[in-house]
């Protein structure tokens, strides 16, 4: 598994963080814990989840995956080689939208306990809630990083102008600073004034922030659950127009020039850019965490880069 220093923390992390939001859920446990061990077999480290996931999903309320981790760390005594992190702001249960100093310190602490750690290795914001000051919020996390709860803070969901203004406040008044953004992020982008709903898509705004600042952008929703190369999965409708449709022939040729899948040229597009993507992997399967793992191995050239960025006229 390749690294990557995380933001400006001096720390690195593998270069595929590993999404767990449906372990415990929509993937049982006994399929759960064989990716994870098949994650960490080639040297993966770098574990994602919050304390939401996945509360969506029948039967489920929230909490299952953060469980469903702390199970299997406890059980492979491997939690000194792991770097979690977990998020905090959406709503479930009786928990409402927020990031007001109260939820973001009784979230923390459920967290904690439903893995079974003492230290959060890098916790997110969840979502921008524009309900509760800035000033508030980051003052909660400078409480729990001071605690011992948490090493260090990321943003998700968050526009550029936020993230601005948030390091300001923790640069005046010595507070830590948000090292990451996690956000909705793509090779295709999204259509002009379609929504993503409350899942804020990444800009040129936000990746010029990124690599302006030192800031590391991670990327969810990376291969849009399959889209790319599932039949029984369309692509969503923000994201469909003529040019993604050049982008897409572009993208596939690649793929066959290089003999790799759709899927591995985007994630090693993505890590080929500038400023430089984290994906975030998902699989409920061990051939598809091979496959997303295998995208570490090819690489793109200068031409493939330029075409693949250039396809499409909007680009």
């Amino acid at each position: 598994m390749k690294t990557q220093v995380l933001g400006q923390t001096g720390v690195e992390v593998s270069s595929l963080c590993l999404g767990a939001m449906y372990f415990g859920s929509r993937n049982d446990e006994a399929t759960s814990c064989r990716i994870l061990d098949q994650y960490v077999a080639v040297g993966g480290s770098f574990i994602d989840t919050a304390n939401i996931y996945a509360m969506w999903v029948q039967g489920y309320h929230g909490g299952e995956s953060e469980t469903l981790l702390g199970k299997w760390m406890q059980e492979r005594r491997n939690r000194q080689h792991m770097f979690i992190a977990s998020k905090v702001g959406f709503n479930y249960q009786d928990v409402p939208i927020s990031l007001s100093a109260r939820w973001i310190e009784e979230e923390c602490n459920k967290s904690l306990r439903r893995m079974n750690i003492e230290t959060i290795d890098l916790y997110y914001a969840h979502c921008d809630d524009r309900e509760t000051p800035l000033e508030e919020t980051l003052e909660a996390f400078n409480r729990l990083v001071k605690a011992g709860k948490v090493r260090f803070i990321g943003a998700s969901n968050y526009l550029a102008w936020r993230l601005e203004r948030a390091g300001w406040i923790s640069q005046t008044q010595g507070y830590p600073q948000y090292c990451c953004v996690q956000q909705r992020h793509t090779y295709l982008p999204i259509r002009p004034g379609a929504s993503s709903g409350r899942q804020v898509v990444a800009n040129k705004d936000l990746m010029d922030y990124c690599q302006h600042s030192g800031t590391t952008l991670l990327a969810y929703s990376a291969l849009l659950s399959g889209a790319y190369t599932r039949a029984d999965r369309p692509l969503p409708g923000e994201y469909r127009s003529p040019d993604n449709e050049a982008r897409l022939n572009t993208l596939r040729s690649v793929a066959q020039e290089i003999g790799a899948t759709v899927n591995q040229v985007i994630l090693c597009w993505m890590r080929q850019s500038s400023p430089q993507v984290l994906p975030l992997i998902a699989a409920s399967s061990e051939a598809q965490l091979a496959e997303n793992v295998g995208a570490l191995n090819i690489e793109l050239s200068a031409e493939q880069m330029n075409r693949l960025n250039t396809a499409g006229t909007a680009s």
